[in-house]
């Protein structure tokens, strides 16, 4: 029955996100829904940019064992991102009208950094977007009591994501976010209600969490740990920020009020509701002791789904899985979504510059199709992988190679196009050797290690002589309505 129950809800989230893409006329309405979305639908699908699988099943297995100061990246580094982004991009970028993130470094830098920020940016998703996948197989693998194996289980959320993204875009996954983060805040607050109750009360699991010292989050005194507490605190923190998907939802407002109230709300509320899965997974260590206990020793991610299916009643188990699957879909419509915009008006453009809008669109959906393929197979590779490692390494290579030039070049009027060059050269190239070299990254944070190469690069190869050309190359789009115009 509950197996019934899930797939019917898949079917219902499908359907509405058809729904939705009747909206659909053009790639603005497919890449950002014609900036029309309200500032209450922006800070539901700025909510569900980040809460997906990791922070419902990936998280709350860290918290259990560092502590918050083993999930500083995620949800605290995540959600900073989201408000840093709608203090200090936001409104810069949405003056912009751009189309996706890329179209400014082009606007700033010129066509050689826009193509290779697309490349970091698409390459980011991967792992995030494989994240999601693995969830999905693993609730339809638990669900099916091991008849659907979990790559089966991977194709089969892949799919039910993919055929309403494919046709609406944004405007799809803007709707189905609105609704599927309604479901998924009040599912797991019903939940955590009923989890207090079984385990004596609320005050009981916050007592066994201070005992064992879960609420320690300021790293030792000691610049060793000092400097791997702010790496890991800037991936996602900083690395986030030149992300499609985030600039995606700024520009889908309705107005610059919107796009900057509501990406700062939406973040907020990430940070204080992250809390609400954690509280779950530490109600169980007093529910189910001996289960969990070895669960943790086994399989961390597992605990919160066995706690459901073991030991609570059907009702709270749809709530669950209803609400897992909310956090899933609308964090993974977004990011497949994400890369195949990126890929379509910022490289294949570059082959085909004076193609109708009509042939964009379609090519853009045909890049959904593709990615979802790509990621798939990659989630089927990477079996196994813990999900908040799938997630924390993904932003890595954005906070190294795209980070930089964005914020320099909005905020510095001297940063040329030598200075980004040098950025994400030597930014991707530190980050490399640190990886590659035995021992360096054990001493130094790798992506701290890539970021001060990228602003060293930045800064060195603005200030001396130009040898490089500073390019800046105007952005138009071509669509059935007005152009619209970037840089």
């Amino acid at each position: 029955m509950l197996l019934f129950m899930v797939i019917a809800y898949l079917f219902v989230t499908i359907g509405i996100g058809l729904w939705a893409a009747r909206r659909v006329k053009n790639t603005a309405d497919f890449a950002i829904a014609g900036r029309h979305l309200p500032m209450y639908m922006i800070i539901t699908t700025t909510f569900a940019t980040w809460f997906g699988s990791e922070i419902v099943l990936g998280v709350p297995a860290k918290f259990i064992e560092g502590g918050l100061h083993a999930v500083v990246e995620d949800p605290f580094g995540a959600g900073m991102c989201l408000i840093l982004v709608g203090l200090f991009f936001a409104g810069k970028l949405y003056r912009m009208t751009l189309l996706t993130i890329s179209d400014y470094y082009r606007g700033r830098f010129g066509r050689g950094i826009e193509v290779v920020c697309s490349l970091i940016i698409m390459l980011s998703y991967l792992g995030w977007v494989s994240a999601q996948v693995t969830a999905l197989g693993l609730v339809f693998n638990l669900l099916s009591g091991d008849l659907i194996s979990v790559p089966w289980g991977m194709a089969i959320g892949v799919l039910s994501i993919l055929v309403y993204t494919l046709w609406g875009g944004m405007w799809s996954v803007a709707v189905t976010d609105f609704i599927q983060m309604i479901i998924l805040v009040l599912g797991l607050v019903v939940l955590a209600f009923f989890a207090a109750d079984m385990a004596g009360g609320a005050d009981k699991v916050i007592d066994l969490a201070t005992s064992r010292d879960l609420f320690k989050f300021w790293p030792e005194p000691s610049w060793h740990e000092i400097l791997f507490f702010f790496g890991a605190a800037i991936t996602m923190m900083l690395g986030s920020i030149p992300q499609q998907d985030v600039f995606q939802r700024v520009m889908s407002a309705n107005s610059e009020k919107a796009a900057v109230r509501g990406t700062v709300i939406g973040g907020t509320a990430y940070i204080f509701f992250a809390f609400v899965p954690m509280f779950l997974v530490a109600s169980a260590l007093l529910i189910m002791p001996e289960e969990a206990t070895a669960l943790l020793g086994d399989d961390p991610q597992k605990v919160l789904p066995t706690l459901v299916m073991d030991k609570m009643p059907v009702v709270m188990q749809v709530l669950f899985f209803g609400a897992l699957l909310s956090a899933i879909k609308s964090c993974a419509s977004a990011t497949l979504l994400a890369p195949s915009v990126t890929f379509t008006e910022n490289i294949w453009r570059q082959f085909r510059p004076m193609t109708s809008d009509r042939e964009n669109l379609l090519t853009m959906r045909i890049s959904v199709l593709v990615f979802a393929a790509c990621v798939l197979t990659y989630s089927i590779l990477m079996e196994g992988t813990p999900i908040y490692e799938l997630v924390s390494s993904a932003y890595q290579v954005p906070l190294v190679g795209a980070f930089v030039p964005l914020v320099f070049g909005l905020y510095w009027k001297r940063a040329s196009t030598q200075g980004a060059i040098a950025a994400v050269t030597l930014g991707i190239g530190v980050w490399l050797l640190f990886m590659v070299v035995p021992g360096w990254a054990d001493v130094f944070p790798q992506q701290l290690a890539g970021l001060l190469a990228a602003m060293t690069g930045m800064v060195t190869g603005s200030l001396l002589p130009q040898w490089i050309t500073n390019r800046r190359d105007e952005v138009v789009h071509y669509t059935s309505d007005t152009p619209v115009v970037g840089v």
